[in-house]
């Protein structure tokens, strides 16, 4: 039988808290995992995304709240009756121990029969596409089969929830792409939960089913890696998210659209909230664009190639600074007029600007 994870039907943060003194690390977390799904936590270097995830493996302690496996609480237990698989930064791997015997490791800790071991650790080195590297220690293969090691060390326990905190962080830029196609497969084929902690944005929208976006230990945006990446709830988020030309401005015109004013010149947009009067309209690079009946008027201070498109950094007479992408060349001192669909133009009360 092939490796599977166990059987639950979900994981549930309560609540959850956690304080480093008169730190507050981790602010009131809620949030339910379903069997199958892959969640990243996503935000910047001090969010709380890993403490979250070092509550759930059990190597934190919780300050408040409660997590639950099914109907089970699991807090009060420590990190090997969770019963989860976790992938480490650093891999962690024995480097005395060949990568079979690291895999193995988890089930032998469990004094699983040796033929069960055999069966288990063969199972997961043909998952990960490692069996011609099995008797080898790990400084004689890659980074990349490092990590592989990792994940069959993890996934060989068949857990129902595999955790995994910057597992790519140290990989070169080829190696991060591949592995990324190789998590996702793996992950499928388990059918168990993961969480995954990244502050790689471009990494959370290819690999989760929803995106858990995380500021000053708070949930900032829970969803979809569409919604997040077209609709973000918060302007701090569309800020995290790419939308680079954050410009304060008045609603001029209320309606299903708003019209707001950028350096003098008129917009439509999308409100993404209740607003009255002061506002933050969010405009990524790529959806601000050069065309001759475009409303804002500005100069191209630089642009660079990025094989088939421009992308340039432009100012209005009032100062206003502008990112946008073109299709046709252009240089420094060139003057251009700007505009962005209404759908792509997002508009946040100005009380919530990052």
């Amino acid at each position: 039988m092939a490796i599977a994870s166990r059987d639950f039907r979900a994981l549930r943060l309560d609540h959850i808290s956690r304080c480093f003194g008169t730190l507050n690390a981790l602010k009131d977390v809620t949030l339910s995992v379903e069997r199958g799904e892959f969640i990243a936590l996503l935000g910047p270097s001090g969010c709380g995304k890993s403490t979250a995830l070092n509550c759930i493996a059990g190597l934190l302690d919780l300050s408040g709240g409660a997590i639950w496996l099914d109907e089970q609480r699991i807090d009060n237990l420590g990190p090997e009756r969770r019963g989860f698989g976790m992938v480490f930064q650093n891999y962690a791997l024995f480097p005395h121990m060949t990568v079979r015997r690291n895999i193995a490791f988890g089930l032998v800790t469990q004094h699983r029969p040796k033929a069960e071991i055999s069966r288990r650790v063969d199972e997961a080195l043909t998952l990960v596409r490692l069996t011609a590297q099995a008797e080898k220690l790990p400084g004689q293969i890659s980074g990349g089969q490092q990590q592989r090691v990792a994940i069959a060390r993890a996934i060989v326990v068949e857990p129902p929830l595999v955790l995994m905190d910057e597992p790519l962080s140290n990989l070169d830029a080829k190696l991060r792409l591949e592995m990324r196609a190789e998590i996702r497969r793996i992950h499928n084929s388990l059918g168990c939960a993961s969480i995954y902690v990244t502050h790689d944005q471009e990494e959370a929208l290819s690999l989760a089913d929803r995106i858990v976006v995380m500021r000053e230990g708070e949930m900032r945006h829970v969803g979809c890696p569409e919604e997040l990446y077209a609709r973000p709830a918060h302007a701090d988020v569309a800020e995290f998210m790419g939308y680079r030309n954050l410009v304060r401005s008045r609603v001029e015109a209320a309606g299903n659209t708003l019209t707001v004013s950028i350096a003098g010149a008129r917009l439509s947009g999308t409100p993404m909230e209740a607003v009255n009067g002061d506002a933050l309209v969010a405009i990524r690079p790529e959806d601000l664009t050069p065309a001759g009946d475009a409303p804002i008027a500005a100069t191209v201070d630089a642009a660079e190639y990025r094989g088939r498109e421009f992308y340039g950094f432009a100012r209005t007479a009032d100062g206003t600074e502008l990112y946008f992408r073109s299709e046709r060349r252009v240089t420094a001192g060139d003057a251009i007029r700007l505009g962005a669909p209404p759908e792509r133009v997002l508009i946040y009360a100005a009380g919530d600007a990052p």
